[in-house]
């Protein structure tokens, strides 16, 4: 999943009307991961010794044994309703982190000739980025003359898509990810795309089995104790502190590892509000999930528990922090069930996923 996102520094103006839901909160947002969210330190964050490990876990990404050969051409629906034949995948351009996640866990990682900022795993990092403040470049994509781009709902500009695709390049742009039930979906879109539907049939499967593995291991509470989890979006760096509400999209994932979504569950319907003392109150979370960057761009632990209504909350008094790396927590993919585990070990460090 990728956040909204608003040009950050260049004076461009935003052209993303489908964001416009959250106003002055988004652009906000979209100034922090540009200027904190992509780079950061690798230092520890302060929290515990589990979230420390939490990064290099999900810096690569897991092949399948098999390279495939894409059998070319296909004829897809693109999910802005445009039919899409697509009749080479030997240069592929994903526009997405979570795209290109698929596409090197597909076996075709050797096609891919860029990347978006949010592809932080290893595979992909020697590759030409394509994107500026997480804006699309149409100028850098079509000079690495693509066969095929991959984007979804949420890339932009839309002047930037239709360039691409007036220049005559397949372009497949694939719902984005927001639930754990949209890991198995978003697998198939893209190896249909790309002509490699058997493989995306193994990847489903071994996906969902390994999820289904981790979930097996969570272990057993009484009606009432499951965990209450507030998801924060921190960026300390741009003095944004957001708590993630219903459409957040870590509820799939906090529910999938036996817990409750706090900010959901206290009745935001929304994806983020602003952090305020009564918003955590009536949270109420037993334990805080931050992503990594995130965590050490307020100062680790320590700086968390300073921001006004965390110290108060029985996760901020217990200092119960479950952090995960940025590149992979809302990415909804093949990767997800690392997360999982991830989740699942360090909500319950008496008993849970050893992975």
């Amino acid at each position: 999943m990728r956040f909204p996102q608003y040009p950050a520094v260049s004076g461009r103006r935003a052209a993303r009307p489908r964001t416009a839901r959250l106003g002055v909160l988004a652009g906000a947002v979209a100034l922090a991961m540009t200027l904190g969210g992509c780079g950061g330190t690798d230092a520890p964050a302060g929290g515990t010794s589990k979230a420390a490990k939490a990064a290099p876990a999900a810096d690569r990404v897991e092949p399948l044994a098999t390279t495939p050969k894409p059998q070319l051409p296909v004829t897809v629906e693109s999910a802005d309703g445009t039919e899409v034949t697509v009749s080479s995948a030997d240069r592929i351009v994903p526009l997405t982190g979570s795209l290109s996640e698929i596409v090197f866990t597909l076996g075709l990682g050797e096609q891919v000739v860029a990347r978006d900022i949010t592809a932080t795993f290893e595979q992909a990092e020697k590759l030409p980025v394509v994107t500026r403040a997480h804006d699309v470049s149409a100028e850098s994509v079509l000079s690495l003359r693509p066969t095929v781009v991959l984007a979804d709902t949420t890339t932009g500009p839309t002047e930037a898509i239709g360039q691409i695709r007036d220049a005559g390049v397949p372009l497949v742009v694939v719902e984005p990810a927001k639930e754990l039930a949209d890991v198995g979906r978003r697998i198939d879109t893209v190896a249909a795309a790309l002509g490699v539907t058997p493989s995306g049939d193994a990847l489903k499967a071994r996906t969902e089995s390994r999820i289904e593995a981790v979930r097996k291991t969570i272990p057993a509470r009484e009606e009432g104790a499951a965990p209450r989890v507030a998801f924060l979006y921190l960026r300390g760096s741009a003095s944004v502190y957001l708590l993630g509400g219903q459409e957040s999209g870590a509820s799939s994932l906090l529910e999938a590892a036996g817990a409750v979504d706090a900010g959901k569950a206290s009745g935001l319907k929304k994806d983020f509000t602003a952090i305020t003392a009564e918003a955590l109150a009536k949270a109420a979370p037993d334990a805080i999930l931050v992503m990594t960057k995130g965590l050490d761009s307020v100062g680790g632990v320590d700086g968390l528990v300073k921001i006004p209504g965390i110290a108060e909350t029985p996760a901020g008094m217990d200092r119960r922090i479950v952090s995960v790396d940025d590149g992979v927590l809302l990415n909804y993919g093949p990767r997800t069930d690392r997360v999982l585990a991830e989740l699942v070990e360090q909500l319950y460090p008496e008993g849970g996923a050893g992975r």
